[in-house]
């Protein structure tokens, strides 16, 4: 009796046919070149993983089990599950086969288990813990942006707003117009790290309609306030403030967009 979790049965193509590519939830993926296979394997079983279906210490069937679920060579199992210890989803262990590890140790910045866990996240726990990151770091980046002012960074603060300000009426003229508005500070922060991380956050999660919100008569006033306590702030040179402007914002900003949120 083979070892590891028990997964939906896939059918097996005759013999003589090229079998379609089968997720390991059984459904056929799109005949693709076999680099791209590998690709589409690996987002399955990075799936399976977040989603549970494929629990903590759990071991992976044989290779030559997965290879026929999902219609793709050993070669092309062995490169997936590769990629996806890389990713910190798996351990491989000579003799004991390939085990699921904790969410602990997920790589959560990767851009295939970041996308499974907010495509995934139905209960929208990610994105909260998504908001709160992000407002802890750009909360400091804004303080050391305020810092670090000069007239020149000053005069490029208030133009990112005053774009802002501009395009309110246009939703996604809006939306690339927020995104400078906050790389600006970030790129004037200095702080390449925590710039770098948010970015990989904020441009994920975008994606996300459950984080973007459903457009409802514009943007709301109250952002627009809250863009200009932030730049009012950190044009001026108060650290504290600029903190504590860019937090509430971040804040209140994601409350308003949660779908069980308030709306005013």
């Amino acid at each position: 009796m083979e070892s590891g979790p028990k997964l939906r049965p896939m059918t097996v193509e005759p013999q003589g046919s090229t079998p379609p590519a089968r997720s390991v939830f059984g459904d056929a993926v799109p005949r693709t070149p076999a680099a791209r296979l590998g690709v589409a394997v690996v987002v399955d079983l990075v799936s399976a993983i977040v989603t549970g279906e494929l629990k903590p210490g759990e071991v992976l069937p044989p290779e030559g089990i997965l290879s026929q679920q999902f219609g793709v060579s050993r070669t092309v199992i062995r490169e997936s599950v590769k990629r996806v210890e890389e990713k910190g989803l798996l351990t491989v262990a000579q003799g004991r086969g390939t085990s699921v590890n904790p969410p602990s140790t997920w790589n959560v910045l990767d851009p295939v288990v970041l996308s499974a866990l907010v495509d995934h996240d139905d209960s929208l726990g990610v994105l909260d813990e998504l908001s709160v990151v992000r407002a802890s770091l750009e909360g400091s980046m804004a303080a050391a942006a305020a810092e670090q002012q000069t007239p020149e960074r000053a005069a490029e603060l208030r133009a990112a707003y005053a774009d802002t300000v501009r395009h309110a009426d246009d939703l996604d003229a809006y939306n690339d117009a927020d995104a400078a508005f906050h790389y600006t500070i970030m790129e004037q922060s200095g702080n390449r790290l925590a710039s770098n991380i948010t970015r990989i956050l904020f441009a994920r999660a975008r994606e996300s309609n459950r984080f973007t919100g459903i457009p409802q008569g514009g943007v709301p006033p109250e952002t627009l306030d809250e863009h200009k306590a932030i730049m009012e702030a950190i044009v001026s040179g108060d650290p504290a403030d600029a903190s504590a402007a860019m937090m509430n914002h971040i804040a209140l900003a994601w409350a308003r967009r949660r779908p069980d949120g308030p709306k005013a």
